[in-house]
């Protein structure tokens, strides 16, 4: 069982789960846990959820009078960065031809509503405050103009850059122990390896208050980076089961 996809015609890609991480072929971006990849013999090909599903146009709320259109390939030599995250386009990309826009499939995908615990989320274009993970504003090494998009709680306590959160995952994945890294199951859903994930966020956030008050705040921001992980990976259950192995802690 399988399905073609339009960047592989010659062999079909059939769902994965293995822990270790790997690089898109399609958009080019680090991934871990499910993928789809060829298992011809001397083929290395894996593609994210989002890069193997894909739309050949569509809208996005951030940009309402645009239209885009999904590319295997960026246009042009000159290099571009998605108006999403902020990090350069090397590969897939949904892009509008009118105006110039660039979007990663895993952030033309993001969904724009979070609810951890009792904290609700929302995906904002413009934000003023500083990401909690960077101590910025503005995403470092990202070009004028883009600042990133970020997840803010609706209590204005918690912001996230999407770009940051995505690295502090990779991070805390790629610090396992290496023989964890060769993990294979195709049957077992990503929330297995994510529910003994160690992030390394307890140091960078000291001054968030004490006691029940300073545990609560760690337990969010925890319970933050593994569904954003879970909605990444485009593994509900993961969502879910994350976030219960996280309240029964």
């Amino acid at each position: 069982m399988g399905e073609i996809h339009a960047g592989h015609s010659d062999h079909k890609l059939v769902p994965k789960i293995y822990k270790k991480s790997y690089t898109c072929d399609g958009c080019k971006e680090p991934g871990i846990g499910s993928r789809h990849l060829c298992e011809c013999e001397g083929c290395d090909y894996d593609l994210h959820k989002h890069c193997m599903f894909y739309k050949s146009t569509t809208r996005h709320d951030f940009f309402p009078n645009s239209a885009f259109k999904f590319l295997l390939r960026p246009l042009g030599q000159d290099e571009r960065w998605c108006d999403g995250c902020g990090k350069p386009v090397r590969g897939s990309v949904y892009h509008c031809e009118e105006e110039g826009w660039d979007l990663h499939p895993c952030c033309m995908n993001l969904p724009d509503k979070l609810k951890v615990d009792d904290a609700k989320f929302k995906l904002r274009d413009k934000v003023l405050k500083k990401c909690f993970w960077c101590k910025r504003r503005k995403l470092e090494g990202s070009v004028s103009g883009i600042r990133g998009w970020s997840y803010v709680s609706k209590c204005d306590k918690y912001h996230f850059h999407v770009n940051c959160a995505s690295e502090m995952m990779l991070q805390g994945w790629k610090n396992e122990s290496p023989s964890n890294n060769d993990y294979n199951d195709q049957t077992a859903p990503d929330s297995l390896a994510l529910e003994n994930l160690e992030l390394p966020i307890q140091g960078r956030f000291r001054g968030n208050g004490g006691g029940s008050c300073g545990d609560k705040f760690i337990r969010i921001v925890k319970m933050f980076f593994k569904v954003f992980l879970g909605i990444l990976l485009g593994d509900p259950f993961t969502i879910t089961l994350t976030c219960l192995a996280e309240l029964i802690r």
